[in-house]
């Protein structure tokens, strides 16, 4: 196994995690009575700032889809990383394990933060991203 194909399979889990989060992000709220009173006060309830009316639904939202955006950006950023470990290995230097340390706090913030699916999925990027650079390191 190469580093080229690791990075690549990297890329598309990143991908999916992408479509996944982003269909959390922007699906209706669970249908129990208490979330649904959560989402609607998160959405009811505006404050001012900065001279707009902003929610912490709006926010929540905002900072979901940035998520997202982050998450395409590590598919990119994997596709790029394989590019590189066919055509100049040595370029990737630092780059492959600080991205592997992303992943891992990434890990660390779902074991504290979120549920079992987004878990997974960070354990998953955690561990295909590692290989990837072990694998472009040797």
């Amino acid at each position: 196994m190469n580093a080229t194909l690791v990075y690549r399979i990297a890329a598309f889990v990143f991908c999916v995690g992408c479509l996944g989060h982003t269909y959390a992000i922007l699906s209706p709220p669970p249908p129990s009575t208490e979330a649904r009173a959560v989402y609607d006060s998160m959405n009811d309830v505006h404050f001012p700032a900065g001279g707009r009316s902003f929610s912490y639904g709006r926010g929540y939202r905002g900072l979901g889809l940035s998520v997202t955006a982050s998450m395409l950006f590590s598919a990119f950023l994997s596709w790029h990383l394989g590019d590189l470990a066919r055509s100049a290995p040595s370029a990737i230097g630092a780059l492959g394990w600080a991205f592997f340390a992303l992943q891992l706090a990434g890990v660390v913030l779902s074991f504290l933060y979120f549920h079992v699916p987004a878990i997974v999925l960070s354990v998953l990027f955690a561990i295909i991203v590692g290989l990837a650079a072990w694998v472009g390191g040797r």
